[in-house]
């Protein structure tokens, strides 16, 4: 506190003045309701004294101010709040807000307390259920809960050590039951003892167990909240929208409404402040360029208040954000005629563009149908904006118009993380996701079914002729030879079309959190990232729109038969990196186990046969040196190849993981999946 003295107050600012602006909204459209004046006045007074408490005389007396504003309308026989109080508390809240966010800057200038005010005794309603947090500091709780839950699965595949040792105990037991006359201590004063350590031992397993499913049922629920916690519902930009579409149409004399649907849509919180800075200006040019003057809207029929609306939709891993108005819609051909004034196309040119063209020429940046400059619009930078937006967010933009109907302005933004419901399934063991919005329906497909077209593999469903693509193609699987009988088929629609997905099962739903896999990965296009499943380990999510879009443009063979391989064993410390070298081999058709460590390497490779080891160099305990020099030294590893993977790259050290007996050097800069992927087919033969 003695570095950052404003720290909390700074968060509970921002939220009582988010709660004023919300409710001098909701108290503009019902200026007689006198709950929303009380709450507002508990709000500004809980606010005055916060202020007054931490020395900021300026918001305190501003919020001193609303009180004195909002106090001669709060009894059932006071005037309702009429439009221009509104506006001045509002101005009000603006400027408060303006003094918070300068409390950012370094070494802000404390102001004496006014005297004859104490610290707040009324609190809002009921305690305060939202709280501001650092993203890293919720990532870094996700990491953490995910690495525990890696431990965690650990601890429970050694639990299998306890089973070993209740049939040690009970060998032991039959042996002397057998040898009671051959010598040796006599059986009846051993037999007890045996006794006492089979049940220690079934008690220790049983306790043992109960509490490891325990901890993974918290545990799951720690990392489901903090997954969510990194989200925000949609409608958390609803007010800052409002605000701007009631301002701007106060500025141009309209008669505005302002709606808000998917406001309970997950999206990632980078993401949504970067969309509320885009719908800003497209809500204020909705206003000023779509919605009519009052006497203009009763001559077309329509409705006298105009009416802006915010759609948020899902659309598998991506999310579409739309402002919709119903005003008069774009005049393309002053759109035509300002075109052709700036120089973007030639008169004559102009002339041949259709209605698409047009609006597509709105999104080239500083272009603008208003005749007159205002606070409003007139600069043609507003569409600007939600063109610069969508671009730092790889979205894309569209514009709809109907020339007296509306307009909407559409960004379809691809989720860097995002919470949906999947339903995942399997083919040749492993498990991918596909977002369920998508899933028309499901069924059990018997494999006579699967006609072979020249554009590929297709089913007759529902009338239609739909493309076949078997799940383990998408996923790079290896897939058993011979004819098989059936698969459990899942109809995927997206992008107006439709495909069959062919899987081993359907393994069921659940809500999961998609993650982002890095571009240099090149992954099949119907490959969206990936989740985490309950130990960490991560699972393709498909992007319905690309699975499409792939069958679309491929030949698909149903079968194709494939030697198994024996399986890569990863091993590294950090979650992230084990994901991602996961994701690269498997999309590359191999099997692939996990170790956190070398310790527990060692372990897994003396029970089963890998071909090939990837290995971190820098690791609690042992390092990627040491356990390439164990392996070399263990007749039954020491044919096994073993690659370092690191982010040293000196040549001393490249130099010792060869000496140490390592097949290839990877240092983590240089990194080239190709060359990965070849090295390791090289090795293994």
């Amino acid at each position: 506190m003695a570095r950052d003295r404003y720290k909390y107050f700074r968060i509970e600012a921002r939220e009582l003045l988010d709660g004023l602006s919300r409710g001098l909204l909701e108290l503009e459209r019902s200026p007689e309701d006198r709950a929303v004046v009380a709450r507002l006045l508990r709000l500004a007074h809980t606010l005055k004294g916060a202020a007054r408490v931490v020395q900021i005389q300026g918001i305190g007396d501003r919020a001193h101010a609303a009180e004195d504003a909002l106090a001669a309308h709060r009894d059932a026989g006071d005037p309702p709040v009429p439009r221009e109080r509104t506006d001045e508390l509002l101005r009000l809240v603006d400027e408060m807000s303006a003094a918070v966010t300068a409390l950012d800057q370094p070494s802000p200038p404390p102001t004496a307390p006014a005297p004859g005010d104490a610290a707040p005794s009324a609190r809002p309603d009921g305690p305060i259920r939202t709280v501001r947090v650092d993203l890293h500091e919720v990532d870094a709780v996700v990491e953490t809960t995910l690495e525990a839950g890696v431990h965690l699965a650990t601890l429970r595949r050694q639990l299998g050590t306890l089973d070993h040792a209740k049939e040690i105990a009970r060998a032991l037991a039959d042996q002397l039951s057998v040898r009671r006359g051959e010598g040796g201590p006599p059986p009846a004063r051993l037999r007890p003892l045996v006794d006492e350590l089979a049940r220690t031992l079934d008690g220790a397993h049983r306790a043992l167990d109960v509490r490891a499913d325990q901890a993974e049922r918290e545990l799951g629920e720690v990392r489901h909240a903090a997954d969510r916690l990194r989200l925000l519902p949609a409608r958390a930009i609803a007010g800052p929208l409002e605000r701007a579409t009631r301002d701007a149409a106060r500025a141009l004399e309209r008669t505005v409404t302002f709606e808000l649907a998917g406001g309970g849509v997950r999206v990632e919180a980078n993401v949504l402040t970067a969309m509320r800075e885009a719908l800003l200006h497209a809500v204020r040019n909705a206003v000023a360029h779509g919605i009519e003057p009052a006497a203009e809207r009763a001559a077309r029929g329509k409705a006298a208040p105009g009416r802006v609306r915010i759609e948020v939709e899902r659309r598998g891993t991506r999310v579409a954000f739309r402002c919709v108005d119903d005003g008069r819609g774009v005049d393309l051909e002053a759109v035509r005629a300002a075109a052709a004034r700036k120089g973007l196309v030639s008169a004559a040119d102009s002339a041949a563009l259709d209605d698409a063209a047009l609006t597509a020429l709105l999104l080239r940046g500083g272009l603008s149908t208003s005749a007159t400059v205002t606070d409003v619009a007139g600069r043609g930078v507003g569409l600007d904006v939600v063109r610069d937006v969508a671009a730092r967010l790889h979205a894309e933009v569209a514009i709809r118009t109907e020339r007296g109907r509306g307009t909407q302005v559409e960004v379809v933004v691809p989720e860097s993380l995002t919470a949906l419901t999947a339903l995942q399934v399997e083919a040749s063991g492993a498990v991918a996701a596909v977002p369920l919005d998508a899933v028309r329906s499901a069924t059990f497909l018997e494999s006579d079914r699967v006609a072979h077209t020249a554009e590929g593999a297709a089913v007759a469903l529902g009338g239609a002729l739909l493309p076949f693509v078997p799940l383990a193609s998408v996923l790079g699987r290896p897939r058993p030879s011979g004819s098989r009988r059936a698969w459990s088929a899942v109809v995927v629609e997206a992008a107006g079309g439709r495909i069959v997905l062919g899987t081993d099962r359907l393994v069921g739903t659940a809500e999961v959190v998609v993650r982002p896999l890095p571009a240099y990965l090149r992954l099949d296009p119907a490959v969206a990232g990936a989740a985490l499943d309950g130990e960490g380990n991560p699972r393709l999510v498909l992007d319905p729109a690309g699975l499409v879009a792939a069958a679309r443009g491929r030949s698909t063979q149903v079968e194709e038969a494939r030697a198994p391989r024996a399986p890569i064993l990863v091993v590294d410390d950090s979650l992230t990196t084990r994901m991602l070298e996961q994701s690269i081999l498997e999309s590359a058709g191999h099997e692939v186990d996990l170790a956190v460590s070398a310790e527990e390497a060692l372990e897994k490779a003396r029970t089963r046969r890998f071909g090939l080891f990837l290995v971190d160099v820098e690791m609690p305990g042992m390092d990627g040196f040491e356990f390439v020099r164990v392996t070399r030294a263990d007749p039954r590893l020491s044919s096994t190849p073993a690659i370092l993977v690191t982010s040293r790259g000196a040549p001393e050290d490249r130099a010792r993981g060869l000496a140490a007996g390592a097949s290839a050097y990877v240092v983590k800069s240089e990194f080239d999946q190709a060359r990965l992927l070849a090295t390791i087919e090289e090795l293994l033969g």
